[in-house]
């Protein structure tokens, strides 16, 4: 059983993980009302792992017999700019997410909670490969430039990912 603090933490992040998904369906919405269709379908990947996180959140909390409380979900912005800006943006996010990611950890040690430093790796990892992934696409993104071939290049190759859950 873990600490009422580290549910807490737990809890705020998984609604840190709902509005992640949250931001980047706003975003799918964006880039398909823009004609951008790789960019969408990345994005839409992306709205679906922040809900992988949110589950496996949820059901870490459910097992350690910790009482799980959803909150409300933040309005995310609608409108993102460029291509550029807008992979811009989830990388900006996507370094939140990693501090807050971090602030977990910190407190999983600080209690000794081995359990939740067990578990959190897996979100540790994830991150290291969120940015990542995020930064390839803006230096390809900058490569391409704003309009042309290159764009269109990119948004096509976009649109290949696919969701690839994990086990939870």
């Amino acid at each position: 059983m873990i600490s009422s603090n580290m549910a807490e933490i737990l809890n705020k992040h998984m609604n840190a993980e709902f509005y992640s998904s949250y931001l980047y369906l706003s975003m799918s919405a964006y880039a398909s009302s823009k004609g951008w269709r790789g960019c969408s379908s990345w994005l839409y990947v992306q709205a679906q792992e922040e809900m992988i996180h949110v589950q496996k959140l949820y059901v870490y909390l459910d097992d350690q017999d910790a009482r799980i409380e959803l909150y409300a979900i933040e309005k995310p912005p609608v409108e993102f700019g460029s291509p550029l800006e807008l992979f811009g943006a989830v990388l900006d996010h996507e370094r939140k997410v990693t501090a807050l990611v971090s602030d977990v950890m910190t407190v999983a040690v600080k209690e000794a909670d081995h359990a939740t430093e067990t578990f959190w790796q897996w979100f540790v990892t994830e991150q290291t490969e969120e940015e990542k992934n995020c930064r390839d696409v803006v230096d390809r993104l900058k490569l391409a430039g704003e309009t042309g071939p290159g764009l269109f290049m990119i948004d096509n190759e976009l649109s290949a990912r696919v969701l690839v859950p994990p086990a939870l």
